[in-house]
């Protein structure tokens, strides 16, 4: 009875141990919820791939994610994507009408851009531009880019903790975000894209010169 009892409470503390480390003290209990957490404790390096699209020469992307020291809203996307791909598009569309109608008067709207990063090698820049033409997009706001490199698109989504899996039938399954660029080329947030809002205005508070 006692030695059950014994084995009851190690097993117990061992658990308790495991959860906490699992969870970083509890703080989070998803994968998803980790992966934002990690980021907001210690941002990430934007690493120094080659990108290029329609518009755009190829050059290294913190070169493009921080122009003129702006904050940038990124999301990941494929364009033959007709679930959650469309429903970011959405998102962007949104906040691409917020930023325009704030324009050069507002300090920190006027230094937020937005950026959709291509995973699929399939998408060349023909199809991003035509893919940007569908969702109205203003190239003063909001770009399409592709990594051209297969490795260095790898590193990238590893660098940034994109999960794309293959689905067999062409098309993918992939975590949908909102991952805001500081004025460094860092990345220092993580909201889902039903956070559109709160994304939005922390980059504008970002962009308005708060130094993190």
């Amino acid at each position: 009875m006692i030695r059950s009892a014994l084995l009851c409470v190690v097993l117990a503390l061992g658990g308790y141990a495991s959860a906490t480390w699992l969870t970083h003290d509890f703080q989070v209990w998803t994968a998803e919820g980790a992966r934002r957490l990690d980021v907001a404790l210690a941002p990430v390096a934007t690493p120094a791939v080659t990108a290029e699209g329609p518009g755009i020469a190829p050059q290294p992307l913190p070169q493009l994610l921080a122009p003129s020291e702006s904050v940038t809203v990124v999301d990941f996307v494929y364009t033959r994507c007709q679930t959650v791909c469309l429903a970011l598009g959405g998102v962007f569309q949104q906040m691409q009408a917020q930023l325009r109608a704030a324009g050069s008067g507002d300090a920190g709207a006027s230094r937020v851009r937005l950026m959709s990063i291509s995973f699929d090698d399939r998408d060349s820049n023909s199809d991003l531009q035509a893919y940007a033409a569908r969702l109205r997009a203003d190239p003063q706001w909001w770009r399409f880019v592709r990594i051209g490199n297969p490795l260095e698109r790898q590193r990238l989504l590893v660098d940034f903790q994109v999960t794309v899996v293959a689905d067999g039938h062409g098309d993918y399954e992939h975590n949908a975000a909102l991952l805001v660029v500081d004025r460094q080329g860092r990345l220092v947030r993580i909201f889902d894209y039903a956070e559109q809002q709160l994304a939005l205005d922390y980059a504008r508070y970002l962009a308005s010169g708060v130094a993190l």
